[in-house]
């Protein structure tokens, strides 16, 4: 049975292509019976857990957890073996590989393997290193067109000639540290997350977040962000404060920069690329406030430290991925906070694209005073974090430690 890679871009729209596949778009393609196709997606993995949140059951039903609480890794792994179980016919796989650590990336290439003799596999792909030694055809998406399987690069660059813009009240911060963790344990129920983790982030550090799915770096990054109930009565401090000895969560809030893929679904209104980025100054989805001339300075400044400087007026929506990426980090990062957070910021995104991110976020650990928290399970060839905190699962909970 032909196992089948389209390859794309970030010019195409995943979904996009989805549609046009399931509607017999493409002549290289065929569905005789779209009630026999199933789509493995971001998309259709929202879609359950709203229904879960609808109906307050456990759509999956092979797990304790709603679906949400899960890890990124964990939510694909339960969506797959759902989709698997229905028996589909045909299988279509947007960027699987996503949020997996490297050994599940692992098991997640046997298992599409083995089904690949009984179910026709259609794979979206953005990144080389994910394609699978299996696929029999392959095609390149292109402007949401199919052609032959190509090697394509393109050249993507962030302006070295800029330094990035200063912020307009600089943050004078005298403790040691920013975020301390001492001992710091979660448990729920008697399932064990996290066990006597030691960890400190001082000013102006660059640190690699990494663990196998399922580890607990979500728990920990609510820790640090003041999210999570389980700090209080701990030894956690964040930004010269003990958790729960009277910060507000807007006094927390104010001093972290925090991005993650989910973000720019928030923002459906027709924003242009300048407005995103100004209304960081504000903390604020939409454009609420009139800016100062400063602040549209600034605005301006960042995006042709991004090479940006031609959209400024074009909506955020129609931009690349990998452009809207890097304006939403530097909508985190107009007011230059303590601890800029970056969730993930690669996933779906084509290798240009990556690139081009990779060389802005080290641009602002190189020329900023804010500390850096970059969370991924792939090692982004050029990234330059000074330390790594490394989760290790245990039956007791996911034990750290500092390479």
């Amino acid at each position: 049975m032909n196992s089948i890679l389209i390859f794309h871009d970030n010019s195409c729209s995943s979904s996009i292509l989805i549609k046009k596949i399931v509607e017999n778009t493409f002549s290289e393609i065929v569905i005789e019976d779209k009630t026999k196709v199933k789509i493995f997606s971001p998309a259709v993995l929202e879609s359950f857990i709203k229904e879960e949140e609808i109906h307050e059951h456990n759509i999956f039903g092979n797990q304790l957890q709603s679906i949400k609480t899960l890890s990124g890794g964990e939510q694909k792994k339960a969506l797959l073996q759902y989709l698997i179980h229905e028996q589909p016919e045909i299988l279509l796989l947007d960027n699987p590989f996503d949020h997996l650590d490297a050994q599940s990336q692992q098991e997640l290439h046997h298992t599409l393997k083995d089904i690949s003799t009984k179910v026709q596999l259609v794979l979206l792909l953005s990144r080389k290193k994910d394609i699978p030694d299996f696929m029999t055809k392959k095609y390149l998406a292109n402007n949401n067109k199919l052609s032959a399987y190509k090697e394509f690069s393109k050249s993507t660059f962030v302006n070295d000639s800029i330094t990035i813009p200063k912020p307009i009240e600089a943050q004078h911060y005298n403790d040691t540290y920013l975020i301390q963790c001492k001992e710091i344990s979660v448990s729920y129920g008697n399932k064990h997350i996290l066990k006597n983790i030691n960890w400190n982030i001082k000013p102006g550090e660059f640190w690699q977040l990494t663990g196998p799915n399922g580890s607990g770096k979500t728990t920990l990054l609510s820790m640090i962000t003041g999210d999570n109930v389980k700090g209080y009565g701990q030894e956690l401090y964040l930004f010269g404060h003990k958790k729960g000895s009277g910060e507000s969560v807007w006094e927390l809030k104010k001093n972290i920069g925090y991005f993650t893929t989910n973000l720019t679904q928030q923002f459906t209104g027709r924003y242009t690329a300048i407005e995103m980025i100004i209304g960081g100054f504000f903390d604020a989805v939409g454009l609420y406030n009139k800016p100062t001339e400063v602040q549209l300075k600034i605005a301006s400044q960042w995006l042709s430290v991004m090479g940006l400087e031609n959209f400024e007026k074009t909506y955020f929506k129609e931009l690349s991925l990998g452009y809207q990426r890097m304006i939403m980090i530097a909508r985190a990062m107009v007011k230059h906070p303590l601890l800029l957070i970056l969730d993930e910021p690669t996933t779906g995104l084509d290798e240009d694209n990556v690139r081009i991110l990779v060389n802005f976020i080290n641009k602002i650990a190189a020329e900023s005073t804010t500390a850096i928290l970059y969370v991924s399970h792939r090692k982004e060839e050029g990234l330059t974090p000074k330390y790594h905190f490394t989760l290790s699962p245990s039956e007791n909970g996911s034990t750290g430690k500092i390479h």
